[in-house]
């Protein structure tokens, strides 16, 4: 028995119909007589023949298929993601093709290429950790897909974006920690070039200011995302004569490698403050539980896909000028940041 999916043309030769007649007959068209119709739609059953819904959309000079190419899929915050655009897309008919970059700027190139093949009708992206330019993003345009970028984005680029309030949160964030009267509060970062993370820092950094707290320059350390050079980090830092007090962290991944780092060196974890960021879901599962930021991530995608559900596909052309739309956080305070342990 063949591997290869019945066509029309199949069809047409089972029946000695022309193509064109039994492609009007599977579409309800006129000019078909009932019969014929139940004929053709029998037999079409009988050889479990099934419509190409792509074929069919690219008549109509769209696909109804969105891509979404995200960091890591593994992670609370982009999983949420996907399941609000999902949501977006059951409600308005249409379908998702996902793709992850695991950070990695050629495999976001390749995402990126496969989708535009696919020829989807639009495409939602939080950029890598390595993506700096905005090359691959205008491809996207310039190949007349619609693009929304969501969380990490390429600021330069003339497209909807979809943020937190990275800067505002962060400031709130550090300002917990500080009024539970830690002081030494060292800051583990990502890639400085992601407008994310420069956000993040940027909030810390106002918080020590407006409490006339010293940062050591020792006290900033960027680029270290991942529980294991988190790890790493934090053991350098308690290792020092003089170590931090307390770590504000840009994700919770980096805060469970601060955690890790405490364990390593035996040092009471209860005295050590402690905020991540994300709100994943092992966060209240840790001990002391994680203090967080809950980034409202599964309402960012669903705002994310319902920009082109809503405006895009409904004629609005989009203009030279950018659309950011905000998603506020909430702190999500917890026992890591707190003082309430310590003797």
């Amino acid at each position: 028995m063949s591997n290869q999916r019945i066509t029309i043309y199949d069809i047409a030769k089972e029946l000695g119909i022309s193509a064109s007649y039994i492609s009007k007959a599977l579409n309800g068209k006129p000019g078909v007589s009932k019969q014929v119709r139940e004929l053709v739609l029998q037999t079409a059953a009988k050889m479990n023949y099934k419509n190409n819904i792509y074929a069919a959309n690219l008549r109509h000079g769209h696909s109804r298929t969105i891509g979404v190419i995200i960091p890591h899929i593994n992670q609370s915050f982009f999983s949420d993601a996907i399941a609000g655009i999902e949501l977006a897309c059951s409600e308005n008919n249409h379908n998702l093709i996902i793709c992850q970059s695991h950070d990695l700027s050629e495999l976001e190139a390749r995402a990126i290429e496969s989708l535009i093949r696919y020829n989807v009708d639009c495409i939602l992206i939080s950029v890598s950790a390595e993506t700096e330019s905005p090359a691959l993003l205008e491809q996207i345009i310039s190949h007349n897909i619609r693009l929304i970028q969501f969380d990490r984005v390429i600021e330069s680029v003339d497209s909807y974006k979809v943020l937190n309030d990275n800067r505002e949160i962060s400031y709130n964030a550090a300002v917990c920690l500080i009024k539970e009267k830690f002081s030494k509060i060292a800051f583990i970062g990502g890639p400085p070039a992601v407008n994310v993370f420069r956000d993040r820092k940027e909030g810390y950094l106002k918080a020590m200011k407006d409490f006339s707290l010293n940062v050591p320059p020792n006290f900033i350390v960027e680029g270290r995302l991942g529980k294991e050079k988190a790890c790493e980090t934090a053991i350098q830092l308690l290792s020092l004569s003089d170590p931090p007090d307390a770590f504000f962290t840009v994700s919770d991944h980096q805060a469970l490698g601060v955690a890790m780092a405490l364990k390593k060196l035996n040092i009471d974890k209860n005295k050590v403050g402690l905020f991540g960021f994300a709100n994943e879901s092992f966060g209240e599962l840790l001990s002391p539980s994680l203090s967080s930021v809950d980034q409202k991530s599964t309402a960012m995608g669903y705002e994310a896909a319902m920009l082109y559900f809503s405006e895009m596909l409904n004629g609005k052309e989009l203009v030279k000028a950018s659309k950011t739309k905000i998603i506020e956080s909430e702190l999500v305070i917890r026992e890591s940041s707190k003082r309430m342990h310590q003797a």
